[in-house]
């Protein structure tokens, strides 16, 4: 394994450049020249220049440097490290810092800061005799930050290592990089986030998986979805480190076979997913399932919905007037994430009922064509009542003809919550049940007729025997069509609904994913 310090080539205040090593043994000085202790060790650095000892100034802003060199009348070398490269790949986090670099280009000794019999003893072992006025010194003080370690600086100094794990094509854009996003094609029709190489690998910071590695095959172009990729789509939609797990779980779950997100995003129905995020990650990451859960103002709700579509329009294909043909379309094109409100909740959170444990954090994602549509009750104040009423609503999903085919979102505010819970003990088994009773109809109820041609023909109807004819169905097929969730402000009787697409394996059925 080489063990050797890192090569560079500066330049020194007279834009000559030198280069290291040298095949001797160097001292390098890593500086800055707002650092206190910095200037404390200037005089010494001079004196050992002089008494010919092989020595490198590295300072790390040009104006710094040169402030030095006239302040203490320098003639050592004084090299360029504005860029910070060199104190990166040399992992300077203090000002000073004095590396003693063999003539073999090992690093023998690093010392930070300024300690004085430390120092000392560095400088014994070169057998020069500097004329340093040691009295006059400190007997030590502590360095500074340094430059190369500050956030702002990190990020960019990471992305430009030679380590770098980014593999995407880098471009040099000569004009407005939010106006080249929006000409290729990058957006949802709002502004995105430019991805440069230090957000990236900020974003990557969020995930434990290599960045190469494949999460999903994302349809209908069957696109690879590296991690880097996904991590390139979650900065332009806006989103924090932190969130990037959220959305890496919830494309894996948009890419099953259950799921089906070609379908889902091709139907001239206009579905699109619907996110609902349960466990301890809502409030590691903030995600919003209080006030305005369902609506904007907390950008992690806004922004890992809207990751997760960017991921599926620029690696899966699914662009508007191609692949994705939606009559109308619908907001949630846009965005839709949210949080369960648990702590409000009487009843299993969503993840439970579906087999995770209660400690787990878990993505659920639904295919849903519209919504949330309100449902607006006030007035009832028995459980039973409010039951049927919210039934009543949802009988009406798509057509108050279409039975059978979709299912629905149902978000029950905390306030709708304490109607439920009056008088006992109302379970959420209870009140899917009530809605999956609700407004049973026959087939030959169905039929078209001079109000609507939703249903079935009237051909087809005389076709059938009188049994079939009187079979009574659901409004869903069955109460397992109706999910339950809560969500909301503690002010306001106004739950909401969302309405779903063809439910079953010839539309998309509910996926929940573990979040890692």
């Amino acid at each position: 394994m080489d063990t050797s310090l890192p090569t560079f080539s500066l330049r020194n205040s007279k834009e000559e450049v030198i280069d290291f090593p040298s095949g001797n043994s160097t001292l390098l000085c890593f500086v800055k020249e707002d650092c206190e202790t910095c200037q404390t060790i200037m005089p010494v650095l001079e004196a050992l220049y002089i008494a010919g000892c092989n020595i490198l100034v590295i300072g790390q802003t040009i104006e710094g440097n040169q402030n030095l060199i006239n302040k203490f009348e320098l003639t050592l070398p004084v090299l360029d490290d504005s860029s910070l490269k060199t104190s990166f790949s040399y992992n300077i986090e203090i000002v000073p810092t004095i590396i003693h670099a063999s003539d073999e280009n090992q690093e023998k000794i690093r010392l930070e800061g300024f300690v004085k019999t430390e120092w000392q003893k560095l400088i014994s072992g070169f057998g020069t005799k500097p004329s340093v006025n040691w009295n006059s010194l400190p007997a030590w003080r502590p360095g500074c930050g340094s430059l190369s370690v500050q956030p702002e600086n990190e990020g960019r100094l990471t992305a430009e290592a030679e380590n770098n794990p980014i593999r995407a094509r880098k471009l040099d854009l000569q004009e407005d990089e939010f106006e080249f996003m929006f000409d290729q094609g990058f957006t949802d029709g709002l502004p995105v986030i430019p991805p440069t190489e230090e957000r990236v690998l900020r974003m990557l910071s969020g995930t434990h998986r290599d960045p190469q590695e494949t999460i999903a095959t994302v349809p209908p172009n069957m696109g690879v979805a590296t991690t880097e990729k996904v991590a390139i789509n979650a900065v332009m939609a806006g989103c924090k480190p932190e969130y990037l797990s959220v959305v890496i779980a919830a494309l894996e779950a948009a890419c099953t076979d259950d799921f089906n997100i070609h379908g889902v995003m091709a139907t001239t129905m206009g579905a699109s997913p619907v996110m609902v995020v349960n466990g301890p990650i809502r409030d590691y990451i903030g995600l919003n399932s209080n006030l305005s859960a369902l609506g904007q103002g907390n950008r992690a709700n806004a922004t890992i919905g809207r990751a997760l579509r960017l991921i599926i329009r620029n690696i899966g294909g699914a662009v508007p007037g191609k692949t994705e043909r939606p009559t109308l379309g619908n907001p949630m094109k846009y965005t839709m994430c949210f949080a369960e409100r648990e702590e409000r909740s009487p009843w299993s959170p969503l993840h439970v009922e579906r087999g995770f444990k209660e400690t787990d954090s878990v993505v659920t994602l639904f295919g849903m064509t519209s919504g949330p549509t309100l449902i607006v009750d006030q007035t009832s104040t028995d459980p039973g009542q409010l039951a049927r009423s919210m039934a009543m609503c949802l009988a009406h999903v798509h057509h108050p003809k279409a039975y059978s085919l979709s299912d629905t979102l149902l978000v029950v505010c905390p306030e709708h919550i304490d109607t439920l819970m009056r008088g006992g003990s109302y379970s959420k088994e209870t009140l899917r049940q009530e809605i999956f009773n609700y407004a049973p109809k026959s087939i030959k109820d169905l039929v078209q007729n001079e109000n609507s041609g939703v249903g079935i023909s009237s051909e087809q109807l005389a076709a059938m025997p009188d049994e079939a004819q009187n079979r009574i169905i659901n409004k869903f097929r069955s109460p397992e069509d109706i999910h339950i969730v809560v969500a909301g402000s503690d002010a306001g009787k106004f739950s909401g609904a969302f309405h779903g697409w063809v439910t079953g394996p010839m539309g998309t059925i509910s996926v929940s994913r573990k979040i890692d």
